[in-house]
């Protein structure tokens, strides 16, 4: 008579209901999924700021290496060679924060002559190889 009510041993057990449980966890993973993409990467770093008594030097200039017709070549109006190329960039670009210059080539000049100049720039720490042009040098 009273075995029906669940009374006697290894009767139905109560299981507890896992699905709301799995939603909430499911909301959150979703909330931090997107929320971890907006979180700032790197590190803080103060720049240094220069310093109101030190003057800008005017002698620092544009740096430009122009190929010129039968292999000769210039940096800044003084002649160069590829020999020597890499040192003498080396030598400019030692004391400079900003490691920028410019190739200009003339307009016989191959590509795989202005390509073998910009890997020498490359490989004398210059960090921004730009391409001077006719436009450019005029100022438009």
């Amino acid at each position: 008579m009273g075995t029906e009510m669940g009374g006697k041993k290894g009767g139905t057990m109560a299981s507890m209901n896992v699905v709301p449980l799995i939603d909430i966890l499911l909301v959150l993973l979703i909330i931090f999924m997107v929320i971890t993409p907006l979180t700032p990467k790197g590190l803080e770093a103060l720049v240094p700021q220069p310093s109101h008594d030190v003057k800008p030097n005017p002698e620092v200039k544009v740096v430009v290496l122009q190929v010129l017709e039968n292999n000769h070549l210039k940096i800044n109006d003084e002649m160069a060679t590829w020999d020597k190329l890499g040192e003498q960039l080396t030598n400019i670009f030692k004391l400079r924060a900003e490691k920028v210059a410019f190739v200009k080539g003339d307009d016989t000049v191959g590509f795989a002559v202005v390509a073998r100049a910009i890997d020498v720039m490359r490989s004398s720490g210059v960090e921004k190889v730009g391409l001077m042009t006719a436009k450019l040098e005029v100022g438009q």
